[in-house]
């Protein structure tokens, strides 16, 4: 069976990077031929270009343009770094189309051959970037007879923008399997009048704990640490963070800049991102990713909201979970956070989900198999 997958999968974001390879993996351990579309539109091709410029008031004034490139340069040479580390997880993970393609109407042209097209997982449906208003992610491509489905793909919020709704319904509906990651994504398309979606787990769930252990690394045996994802500086994880260490004896380790940290781990690729969340004794975070691995690998954790409006997917996956209570805010309860989690009860809640999710996929290569013996 040939299947192609199309997702946002060389973003230098780990999370994007590990789901792409999750789900690869695991349809090729179901016997399939499995490529990810090599698809980057402009959108998403700007990462670690020296002479971007992020911010268009810049743009119109030659001498502020020089200054704010200048300003950016000595960051931009240190990320390099981290491009290289990324650059090496795809070429050595990920399976790619031999054909890079930048915009849905290449594709249509010369679609990438496939018996079936998957579209997800992560926020390709996430309708305040690009990605959730482009019809690739939708598999508008897709030759007429393939079939087409989507895999825990993510709107990322409680509600669609107006501007989009329409659009994104008649999307959806030329699906033949919808499969979205998380219980509010189920809610927007029944808002949408679409009935036939099915919520399944993230794609790095449908490796097994061993698989991620086997590509991660030992960071250091003998210093333990609070590992700290934060993208937003919040001020929430930097007071808890360091509660924590001092009940704890930990060090801090941060990924982003911080004034509290022991340590800032600098040029993160996907494999240190497991690799320090598999050897932390606690994680703070607010990403979906290091929430997913910190269960993964039974670690002891909690989950900040962030500033922007995509914290449902943390939510939602505690939610199914049952583990609620590890999303914490300004009225948290230090000694529930100091209170381990009970991973037998956690890993039988992730067993039935994952059970359900890899059924949705193996359904969908049987029935292929039954229409082409018809």
């Amino acid at each position: 069976m040939r299947i192609k997958t199309i997702t946002c999968h060389d973003v230098y974001n780990s999370g994007a990077s590990l789901q792409a390879y999750a789900l690869m993996r695991y349809l090729e351990e179901l016997g399939n031929e499995v490529e990810i579309i090599d698809y980057k539109p402009d959108y998403l091709n700007n990462h670690y270009k020296l002479g971007i410029i992020a911010n268009p008031k810049y743009e119109k004034n030659l001498m502020l343009k020089m200054i704010y490139l200048t300003l950016k340069f000595p960051g931009r040479v240190l990320a390099l770094r981290k491009k290289i580390k990324y650059d090496h997880f795809r070429d050595n993970y990920l399976k790619v189309t031999k054909k890079r393609y930048i915009s849905n109407s290449e594709l249509k042209n010369n679609p990438p051959e496939a018996d079936i097209f998957i579209c997800g997982s992560d926020q390709i449906w996430n309708s305040k970037f690009n990605n959730g208003k482009d019809p690739a992610f939708y598999l508008d491509f897709a030759p007429q007879g393939k079939i087409k489905a989507s895999y825990a793909a993510s709107f990322a919020t409680d509600r669609m923008e107006e501007s989009v709704r329409d659009i994104t319904k008649e999307r959806i509906n030329k699906l033949d399997y919808i499969g979205v990651r998380e219980i509010s994504a189920l809610n927007i398309l029944e808002d949408l009048g679409i009935d036939n979606g099915i919520q399944v787990m993230d794609p790095v769930f449908l490796l097994s704990k061993e698989t991620w252990l086997n590509m991660a690394y030992e960071v250091d045996k003998k210093q333990k640490y609070i590992f700290v994802y934060d993208f937003d500086g919040n001020e929430l994880i930097k007071e808890i963070a360091l509660k924590v260490a001092k009940k704890k004896s930990l060090k801090i380790y941060t990924v982003f800049k911080s004034d509290y940290s022991d340590k800032v781990i600098k040029g993160m690729g996907p494999i240190d991102f497991i690799s320090y969340i598999k050897n932390a004794e606690f994680v703070i975070s607010n990403s979906f990713h290091g929430t997913a691995f910190s269960i993964i690998f039974e670690k002891q954790f909690i989950v900040v909201n962030r500033k922007e409006e995509i914290n449902t997917r943390m939510r939602d996956l505690l939610t199914i979970l049952k583990i609620e209570n590890r999303l914490i805010n300004e009225n948290y309860n230090f000694d529930l956070i100091n209170k381990n989690i009970d991973y037998t009860v956690v890993n039988r809640a992730i067993k039935l989900k994952v059970k359900s999710s890899k059924e949705y996929l193996e359904n969908i290569i049987l029935n292929y198999d039954i229409l082409q013996n018809n």
